[in-house]
């Protein structure tokens, strides 16, 4: 993720009009458009993050989520007129930019205008998902929750196996009601799936439980104690055991929609460290790694990987043995 800031003001200044002069190049974009490219220009020339951005808005009364100014930078949504109006130009304040320069590239637009979304092309096991069309929350899967955090835990065995993974969730209701999430798995080669094992942590418990041995896959309901309010957080951790399966090529999630943060580690036995472990990101299964840096496995086995603003796409670690 880009540092937060290489610009010679201050995050955490007082908001104000817009002061001095602009870039050329940030000046052409704001004329010119189209409207993700000058908002993610101007974010840069502030030097903001998201999280630092989001803050400042919230100063002004406005409530806008991290993930949604993320599609909006990237082009992947097109802010909605009129219902977006007062929040892009709460942005044109925080982020010193002359009156209407922003709300000028929205325009009048239509449904056939905004920026499509990346189609992802992994494979999902459809069939296995719809053995939970009987119960409606399970039909709609998370589209009610957004991810705002996950953190995976793989702990590896002394034959390179893949023992268990840890999952820890952050996530937040966008409309009242959601009271569970669906969780899908799938098994390295060699994996046993019917021998797979779902423990709940905190904050859920185990509902219904699907596996597919031909495919190796499995999706599990993990339930909360209650249904989330609109806007509510809630935070909870499953864990699954799945060790029959041969030397692992790595763990890697995917991501449908845009998360806040993810971070993965692998914890290696001492008798079976690898030969290298590389970070990636992927925008579909079959296309070419982005974001590759090799990673250093520190002196207790551990190797960790971190990604901010991430998705849609597949994100993880890569291992190799020899």
């Amino acid at each position: 993720m880009a540092a937060e800031s290489g610009h010679a003001e201050s995050v955490d200044e007082p908001i104000g009009h817009p002061t001095g002069g602009l870039p050329t190049p940030l000046a052409e974009t704001l004329r010119y458009g189209p409207f993700h490219r000058a908002l993610r220009e101007a974010i840069a020339h502030r030097g903001l993050s998201l999280a630092r951005l989001r803050a400042h808005l919230e100063q002004l009364g406005v409530q806008v989520g991290q993930s949604t100014l993320s599609y909006w930078q990237r082009g992947l949504r097109h802010p909605e007129v009129p219902r977006a109006i007062s929040t892009v130009r709460a942005l044109e304040s925080v982020l010193r930019l002359p009156p209407s320069s922003l709300l000028d590239l929205i325009g009048p637009r239509n449904a056939n205008t905004y920026a499509p979304r990346p189609v992802a092309t992994w494979p999902e096991p459809a069939p296995l998902l719809a053995t939970f069309d009987s119960v409606p929350e399970a039909a709609r899967g998370n589209a009610d929750l957004e991810v705002l955090s996950v953190h995976d835990t793989v702990q590896l065995g002394m034959h390179r196996e893949q023992r268990s993974i840890t999952t820890r969730l952050v996530v937040r209701a966008v409309r009242q009601g959601p009271d569970r999430y669906l969780a899908v798995h799938h098994g390295d080669d060699g994996s046993l799936i019917e021998n797979a094992m779902v423990r709940a942590g905190e904050g859920c418990r185990q509902g219904r439980l699907r596996r597919e041995s031909a495919s190796r896959n499995l999706a599990v309901e993990m339930l909360f104690d209650r249904r989330l309010a609109a806007g509510e957080e809630h935070v909870f951790s499953f864990t699954i055991v799945d060790d029959t399966g041969g030397a692992t090529p790595g763990h890697h999630r995917t991501f449908r929609d845009v998360c806040g943060s993810y971070l993965v580690q692998l914890s290696f036995h001492r008798r079976a460290m690898p030969a290298r472990c590389i970070k990636q990101f992927r925008a579909s299964a079959d296309a070419t790694p982005v974001d590759v840096e090799e990673l250093v496995c520190g002196l207790g086995g551990v190797v960790s990987a971190y990604f901010g603003d991430v998705g849609p796409g597949i994100a993880g670690i890569a291992v190799e043995w020899s």
